[in-house]
């Protein structure tokens, strides 16, 4: 990655209330992307609450480019089936970083709350926060075009872009 500024960690959690695309559950995976790199989880089988617990590392090299986040329904014999998308917002997450600067905060120090909005995906109010010497953020975003669905997600900004370990 030639202007690479930083590397977005990104926990992928769970899913909840995912939609029915097979007979009673479906098989989802979540596919995140940038223009230049494209990072999926593995999917889980038959559930709509599926537990991911993965972390991709995403390398960044424009910050204003939202983060696209597609879940998709595993097929074996035919196309993989749409279950909805959402972005990722990471401006929020570089100016909190900005604040805290050589600052050290108290451990579990919220620095920033972020609504929800019709503009943004959260699903719930979402907080940015110091905790194990670094800046995180909690997430729970509400996937569109599909009928229903929410994907919860932890977000953290690694400066050092040899520091990836994907």
């Amino acid at each position: 990655m030639d202007n690479q500024i930083g590397v977005l960690k990104i926990r992928v959690k769970r899913g909840l209330n995912l939609a029915v695309r097979d007979s009673k559950a479906s098989d989802p995976y979540v596919v995140v992307k940038t223009a230049k790199q494209r990072l999926k989880t593995r999917f889980i089988k038959k559930d709509c609450n599926p537990e991911w617990d993965e972390e991709l590392d995403l390398p960044i090299d424009d910050p204003d480019l939202p983060i696209k986040l597609k879940v998709y329904d595993h097929d074996t014999f035919t196309l993989d089936d749409k279950m909805g998308y959402a972005e990722i917002d990471i401006k929020p997450l570089l100016e909190a970083l900005k604040t805290t600067g050589e600052n050290h905060v108290p451990n579990g120090t919220v620095l920033t709350k972020i609504k929800p909005t019709r503009t943004n995906f959260l699903a719930e109010e979402s907080h940015i926060m110091w905790e194990n010497d670094k800046v995180v953020q909690e997430m729970c975003l509400r996937l569109r075009m599909v009928e229903r669905g929410l994907v919860e997600l932890q977000v953290s900004w690694i400066d050092d872009p040899g520091a990836s370990s994907s």
